[in-house]
C-alpha cells in the first residue's frame, strides 16, 4: 500500500465533510437539548428522554445536577430577512426559555427544536440557519482526528517505503488493506478499483470512527452523527453521484434496454422503469440502513436507562433493584454495538463498491 494512495484517500475528507456537517444541521432536535424542565419537577417521560438524547442540538448537554444544566454553547450562525448575518452563543437562549434579537427556539408546535425569526410585521419565519450544532462539531472533531491520523501515516508510508510498518501505521494497515483487496478489488475489479479506493476509505473510516464516538458517553463523544438522516443522506448522495457519473454505456443500456424478453419493454416498458426505480432505491437503502441500525442501537440502551426512572417513580427499591438489570443489559448492549459499529460501515462501504462496480461492469 503505498504512501500516496494513503494520503489521496484522505485528500477529499474535507469536501465530503463540510458538505455533510453543513447538511447535519439541518435535522434538528424533536426535543431539543436545552429543553429539560429547569426545576426539575416535570413527570419523567422516556419518549422526551430518548428523542432528547438521540436528536441533534444547538448545545451539548453533558449533565444535569440538581438544577443546574452543564452544557456547551455553541455558535448560532444565522442569516436574517432584516438584520442579516447574526451570529451569537447558543448561551444567549438561557435553556430555550428566553428571546434573542427577535430570535427564539421553539419549544413546542411545528417547528419545534428549531429557531425562528419574529420580523417586524409579527410575521415568524425561519432564516437561513448555518449553526455549528452538536453533530456538526462532532463531525469537525473526526475530520480533524482523521486527517491527523492518517496524514501522519501516509508520511510514514514515505519516510519508511518498503520496510515493515510500525506504530499507527501496523495498527491501522491491516484495515485499509482489507478494503482496498476484500472490498474494492473484489467488488469493482483488478483494472478500474484503484479510483474508487480513496473514496471507499474515506467513508469507511469517517463511519466507523463516528459510529465508535456515539458510543462514547462524554465529550468529545455521544453525537449520534450516523444516526442523523441528514448525514446518512449526504453519504448515500455521495455513492449516488459517483455511481451515476461513473456508469458506461452497458450500465445505462442495462436500465433502459435490459436483457430480457421484448414483451417485458414494449410496448410497457415495465423493466426498464423497474430499472430506473432501483438506481434511486439503491442509496435510499443505504441511507436508511445506517440511519436505522445506529439509532435504533442508542434508543435500545436509553431505554433500560429509562427502566430505572420508570420504576424508581413507583418505588425506590424497585429502583434499584431494575438498575442492576438495566445496567447489566446497556453494557451487554454497549458490546453489541461495538460489533455493529463496524458491520454498518463495512456493509455501507462494501456496497458502495458494489454499486461502483455494476457501473463499470463491460458488457460480456
Amino acid at each position: 500500500m503505498s504512501w500516496f494512495s494513503i494520503h489521496k484517500s484522505f485528500t477529499t475528507l474535507l469536501a465530503i465533510l463540510i458538505a455533510i456537517s453543513f447538511s447535519a444541521g439541518t435535522v434538528l432536535a424533536s426535543e431539543p437539548e436545552g429543553g429539560h424542565d429547569p426545576h426539575g419537577s416535570a413527570k419523567f417521560e422516556p419518549g422526551s428522554f430518548i428523542m432528547d438524547h438521540i436528536a441533534d442540538s444547538y448545545d451539548w448537554h453533558v449533565a444535569t445536577i440538581g438544577d443546574f444544566h452543564l452544557s456547551l454553547p455553541l455558535p448560532i450562525i444565522l442569516i436574517s430577512k432584516e438584520q442579516g448575518l447574526k451570529i451569537f452563543m447558543s448561551s444567549k437562549f438561557h435553556h430555550g426559555h428566553e428571546t434573542h434579537s427577535n430570535f427564539m427556539l421553539m419549544m413546542e408546535g411545528e417547528n419545534k427544536g428549531k429557531i425562528v425569526e419574529t420580523l417586524s410585521t409579527g410575521e415568524q419565519v425561519l432564516p437561513l440557519d448555518f449553526s455549528i450544532t452538536k453533530n456538526v462539531l462532532a463531525i469537525f472533531f473526526s475530520l480533524g482526528l482523521l486527517l491527523w491520523v492518517f496524514i501522519s501515516i501516509a508520511k510514514s508510508y514515505q519516510r519508511r517505503e518498503g520496510q515493515a510498518p510500525k506504530g499507527m501505521q501496523s495498527f491501522l494497515e491491516p484495515l485499509i488493506i482489507f478494503i482496498r483487496d476484500d472490498v474494492a478489488k473484489a467488488s469493482i475489479g483488478e483494472k478500474k478499483y484503484e479510483r474508487y479506493v480513496p473514496y471507499l476509505l474515506t467513508i469507511f473510516f469517517f463511519i466507523f470512527l463516528n459510529n465508535l464516538l456515539g458510543l462514547v458517553p462524554i465529550l468529545p463523544g455521544g453525537a449520534n452523527v450516523t444516526g442523523n438522516i441528514a448525514v446518512t443522506l449526504v453519504l448515500a448522495l455521495f455513492t449516488f453521484g459517483i455511481t451515476t457519473f461513473s456508469g458506461n454505456g452497458a450500465y445505462w443500456k442495462h436500465i433502459f434496454w435490459p436483457d430480457v424478453p421484448s414483451w417485458l419493454k414494449v410496448p410497457i416498458p415495465l423493466m426498464p422503469v423497474v430499472e430506473l426505480i432501483g438506481v434511486f432505491t439503491k442509496p435510499f437503502v443505504l441511507m436508511v440502513r445506517l440511519f436505522a441500525n445506529i439509532t435504533a442501537g442508542h434508543i435500545i440502551a436509553l431505554g433500560f436507562f429509562s427502566l430505572i426512572f420508570i420504576f424508581g417513580s413507583m418505588n425506590i427499591v424497585a429502583g434499584y433493584g431494575i438498575s442492576i438489570l438495566s445496567i447489566a443489559f446497556t453494557i451487554f448492549m454497549t458490546f453489541l454495538e461495538l460489533l455493529v459499529a463496524f458491520i454498518q460501515a463495512y456493509v455501507f462501504t462494501l456496497l458502495s463498491a458494489l454499486y461502483f462496480g455494476m457501473a463499470v461492469e463491460e458488457h460480456h
